[in-house]
């Protein structure tokens, strides 16, 4: 297909900062980091050792009923959410599996970071107005959600990808922090 459009440049003005909007905050079991788990499917050592059912309470006044609207048919959503406790960051850090020696942050999923961002998904479970109804939340009560999009196997599952220096590790290794 021939494009219609002339090429245009949009790479000129690259900003140093940005500004993210809350749009919503999580209401969770987790009041505390200890028994939190550090990622949705990895519940051994947490509150009641299973993935727990949690809602995401959208803000008042923006038009989310609207902006919900057709997400009910997916089973599986990412939540872009502010880690707002967390503090400072280091440029390396030692896992929680694997031997114990610091790797890159970069190459980890430690939740400090330069932007404290998390990136969980979530098992939809039901959404009623503003409320969407999520089970494996890997995230504190009052946590500020940023964004929420659906998860589309075909473009964000890679079965056969590397996995770098997890590639090898026990999958049943237990994480060296409870």
């Amino acid at each position: 297909m021939k494009r219609r459009k002339p090429p245009q440049d949009h790479t000129t003005a690259a900003p140093e900062f940005v500004r993210c909007d809350v749009i919503g905050h999580v209401r969770s079991p987790y009041r505390e980091r200890f028994g939190t788990p550090r990622q949705p499917p990895v519940t051994e050592q947490t509150l009641e050792d299973r993935a727990l059912d949690a809602e995401i309470e959208l803000l008042p006044g923006h038009n989310y009923e609207q902006a919900l609207r057709d997400l009910e048919g997916f089973e599986f959503i990412w939540v872009l959410a502010w880690l707002h406790l967390n503090e400072g960051w280091n440029p390396q850090v030692v896992p929680p599996r694997g031997p114990a020696v610091k790797r890159g942050l970069f190459a980890t999923r430690a939740p400090h970071r330069p932007n404290p961002i998390a990136l969980s998904a979530l098992r939809l479970t039901g959404i009623e107005g503003r409320v969407l109804r999520v089970r494996g939340i890997d995230l504190l009560d009052g946590t500020p959600v940023l964004d929420i999009k659906p998860y589309v196997p075909y473009t964000d599952a890679f079965p056969k990808a590397r996995a770098g220096w997890l590639e090898g590790l026990p999958s049943d290794e237990p994480d060296r922090y409870p």
